[in-house]
């Protein structure tokens, strides 16, 4: 079943000619009409509510706006919300709930990975990424994976 939802456009800038989207987010599918130059992370924030990802940087440096897409972490800042037309997308929001948080989510309370906690979604969804795609990665290649994401608070 998809969610019709047209929505006030978020732009990104000067007002281009409006388009509507197909993606699904967190599994479930919507139909947006939005403005051509709207990014992903304003699609998700305005259009669709979902403020768990960040914007920092707005310019690709700071890895808060990071999602997965179609499986991938990408930095949402960077991504044209007609880039995921047809894609599926999932947001810190999808990947586990008060109750049942995901292992990633666990991992970063217990071993107090979190200081504001401004970046604390960009860096799970990209440590999530990371961790899929390189099983038994070392602390070396986990510091290597991650440098795309900024924790400005503890001292960048």
């Amino acid at each position: 079943m998809i969610a019709a939802q047209t929505a006030p456009a978020a732009t990104h800038g000067e007002m281009g000619t409006n388009m509507q989207v197909e993606v699904t987010v967190n599994g479930q599918a919507h139909v947006l009409e939005v403005a051509d130059n709207t990014l992903l992370v304003e699609l998700l924030r305005e259009n669709l509510g979902l403020t768990g990802t960040h914007v920092g940087c707005d310019t690709s440096q700071c890895g808060a706006c990071t999602v997965h897409m179609d499986g991938r972490s990408v930095k949402a800042c960077t991504v044209l919300a007609a880039q995921a037309q047809g894609a599926e997308v999932v947001t810190i929001e999808g990947i586990g709930s008060a109750d049942a948080l995901h292992p990633m989510q666990e991992a970063f309370r217990d071993c107090h990975a979190l200081q504001c906690g401004f970046c604390t979604p960009g860096m799970i969804m990209s440590a999530i990424d990371l961790v899929s795609r390189n099983p038994g990665i070392d602390n070396a290649g986990v510091r290597a994976g991650l440098e795309g994401n900024i924790c400005r608070c503890t001292g960048y």
